[in-house]
């Protein structure tokens, strides 16, 4: 253990905290049990560290983060390091990487189960399935996602907004844009900002290697599906290899309506599995499915509208084939459906919170479609300030 210690001091001391996730204020960490999933790079390491370094110090004794990918458990327990952990005064174990552990999820169970004195808080990919697991988790954890960067914290990253700068209510966006947008351009010209976040600034990692920073996209989502898919569901390499296919078949389609029979058929597989692979795409952060109605059972249902997951998506499979439209539409599809629910109408391009109509185009769309709609907007791109149901279309990106 001491040698654990040592990885986890070491890494404390080299963790900065100038920049904080929008979702570290968010949590309760007086829970017994917290689980905090989400798409790699998304910065749930960081996250914990960061935490950690603040409330505890860089040298706590009674703390340990550990990395479940640590060669140290090829021949250790997790359940053996919690109890020699908890006999010698530890308070707070911080497990991150989860899902890379054989028998996650009923170790964690018994150590929450026999160790009440004991807190946890464990990391892992998106793709976790937490309430189907082997161990049922689900009446002990309290979940989090932690979601890619918004608009607003990434103009904090860059250092163009302070780091005080709250995000809004959509609520506050729709009924004081005038007022809110003014504030923000009294600091910024966030037009061109927002043009380059369509870009590259989802993933906080950008700043390691802009050059870079595509392939790197890529070999994430390649990472998620050959290695945190199977580790999660019974699935072979052929179906790796057809979710992968159909992934770039999509990313060439989108905003796309989909026919489940010519899917089938591009990909080689029978319906049921075609929905299956749509799932675990949206699981995996790849892909945004648009639905009538939410619902819990997405495998069965059919999608009425498939969306990248985020914009850069587009600019790293076809940087020369971007389409401004769909990018838009893209961008507020993925930032509104953190915290609120998307539906499809025909009406609109969205619906919100089965209450408001969206439109979302340029600095010129008229008002047609909205026409007679109660609660309707349009989202509009190249303007800094909008008027009456006009609203920026980069202010959605202040929701978290």
């Amino acid at each position: 253990m001491k040698q654990l210690f040592s990885t986890f001091y070491r890494r404390l001391e080299q963790t900065n905290d100038d920049f904080e996730r929008y979702l570290v204020h968010e949590i309760n960490w007086s829970n017994r049990l917290i689980a905090i999933v989400g798409a790699r790079g998304s910065g749930k390491t960081t996250l914990l560290l960061q935490h950690i370094k603040k409330e505890y110090g860089t040298q706590p004794e009674d703390v340990l983060y550990v990395s479940l990918d640590n060669i140290w458990f090829s021949n250790n327990r997790l359940y053996d390091l919690a109890n020699e952990f908890m006999l010698n005064g530890g308070k707070i174990l911080f497990l991150d990487e989860v899902h890379k552990y054989p028998d996650w999820s009923r170790e964690i169970k018994n150590i929450y189960d026999d160790f009440p004195e004991l807190k946890v808080v464990f990391t892992g990919s998106s793709m976790l399935e937490i309430f189907r697991s082997d161990a049922d988790l689900s009446r002990r954890v309290r979940r989090y996602t932690l979601q890619g960067m918004s608009f607003r914290e990434y103009l904090i990253y860059e250092g163009l907004l302070d780091k005080s700068q709250r995000a809004y209510t959509l609520d506050e966006v729709l009924h004081n844009h005038i007022a809110l947008s003014r504030t923000v351009c009294y600091e910024i010209k966030p037009l061109p900002a927002f043009k380059k976040y369509l870009q590259y600034g989802y993933y906080p990692y950008y700043k390691e290697d802009l050059e870079g920073y595509y392939e790197r996209v890529m070999q994430t989502f390649n990472t998620i599906i050959e290695t945190d898919l199977p580790s999660v569901e019974k699935i072979d390499i052929s179906s790796i290899n057809r979710i992968k296919k159909l992934f770039f078949i999509l990313s060439s389609l989108v905003p796309f309506t989909p026919n489940i029979s010519q899917l089938s058929q591009q990909t080689g597989v029978t319906r049921v599995s075609l929905l299956n692979y749509l799932y675990y795409l949206e699981k995996a952060n790849a892909i945004l499915l648009l639905n009538k109605e939410a619902s819990g059972m997405r495998q069965m249902v059919k999608p009425d509208k498939i969306y990248l997951q985020n914009t850069n998506y587009a600019y790293a499979l076809s940087p020369d084939n971007v389409d401004i439209g769909t990018m838009r539409e893209t961008f507020f599809f993925n930032q509104l459906q953190v915290k609120h629910q998307v539906t499809y109408t025909q009406a609109t391009d969205f619906k919100i919170d089965n209450n408001y109509h969206f439109e979302i185009g340029g600095r010129n769309k008229g008002r047609e479609q909205i026409q007679g709609l109660p609660n309707a907007f349009l989202a509009l791109d190249d303007i800094e300030t909008g008027f009456k149901n006009d609203v920026p279309l980069w202010l959605f990106g202040f929701l978290y």
